[in-house]
């Protein structure tokens, strides 16, 4: 990592262009000037800001609307230093999905941000949970209100157990008494919290497809969250309920084989959930909905590990252990 010294008060990583490998990432730490925030903006001092993987898949430009040079980071929790007097002095929290790609991100001691955006953190979380709620949260949100909501009465079926976003729908879909089970390429067990039990089940072992057909009398699951895409396309479609639907945010491979017959028969539904075209005045809304579950206690943060806390001064191990699908959350705290 080059660091570039000068008299600053505001440091930041900076990415001048994209990379084919990480190892070739030039993630620079760069002194300069503090933002100065324009007409309907704010300035925050960024205390903490989560390293997510869309955070490291910018850098290797797989974002094609990406800007370059710019400061990544998409999630955020901080003071408003600059601004309107009401706001000057609060505790904010954060993310969108313009912020690291189209315009300079969270990766820095200061952000500019609109004030549409800015939302009082709970006191119920310390900085560094609730720099690390964003993405995964606001996924699992705009997820779950794009299917239509989860009711108590339904069945759900959440692909690949134990990613963030997986953990966050579980969080959600239990809050809702949903019945939820879910899905891994291995054995294990749920790591998350959850307010209901949680079923899990493995590809290497069983017939997961067989399982739950058993387990709902033969009716299939109304909703199927899908956060890895490709390698669990069949089995969602082979258990979705009549008037199923099955949520997409993610995959390994474009291609995969789909039976029209059965979609159209089943009146079934896909649904594409791309949170880069959710800007942070409109996650704003999202943390309206989230913030007093997370204060009453229905939802909970990631934990974070002392060692999952990393300055910008090491930012590069941060986001290599991102790059290297850590079961942990990631923090930067500049």
């Amino acid at each position: 990592m080059n660091i570039q010294k000068s008299h600053s008060d505001s440091r930041a990583l900076w990415v001048t262009e994209k990379a084919d490998a990480f190892d070739a990432v030039d993630l620079q730490l760069t002194d300069m000037p503090v933002p100065e925030p324009g007409p309907g903006q704010v300035l925050v001092e960024v205390v903490s800001s989560a390293v997510n993987p869309s955070d490291v898949k910018a850098t290797l430009g797989i974002m094609p609307h990406a800007v370059w040079p710019r400061i990544p980071g998409r999630d955020y929790a901080g003071i408003v230093r600059k601004g309107p007097d009401h706001l000057v002095g609060r505790e904010v929290w954060g993310g969108g999905g313009e912020l690291g790609i189209t315009q300079n991100g969270t990766h820095a001691s200061h952000v500019v941000l609109p004030v549409s955006a800015m939302r009082e953190k709970p006191a119920t979380l310390s900085f560094e949970e609730a720099g690390a709620v964003g993405v995964p949260f606001i996924t699992a949100y705009e997820g779950l209100r794009e299917a239509g909501g989860i009711q108590p009465f339904d069945s759900v079926l959440v692909c690949g157990v134990n990613g963030k976003v997986a953990q966050a729908v579980i969080q959600m879909a239990t809050m809702a008494r949903a019945r939820v089970f879910a899905v891994s390429y291995k054995p294990t067990t749920y790591a998350g919290f959850a307010n209901e039990d949680v079923e899990v089940f493995d590809t290497s072992s069983q017939d997961v497809a067989a399982e739950i057909r058993e387990r709902t009398g033969g009716r299939g699951v109304d909703l199927v969250f899908n956060t890895v895409g490709s390698p669990y396309f069949e089995l969602g479609n082979s258990v979705m309920a009549k008037l199923g639907r099955q949520i997409f945010i993610s995959t390994f491979d474009r291609g995969v084989p789909f039976d029209i017959f059965a979609f159209y028969r089943g009146r079934q539904r896909f649904i594409g959930v791309d949170t880069l075209a959710l800007d942070a005045s409109y996650c704003a809304h999202i943390f309206d909905r989230l913030g007093p579950k997370f204060e009453q206690g229905y939802l909970r943060p990631f934990p974070i590990k002392d060692e999952s806390i990393f300055s910008l001064d090491t930012a590069r191990e941060a986001y290599k252990l991102v790059s290297q699908a850590t079961p942990d959350r990631i923090v930067l705290k500049p």
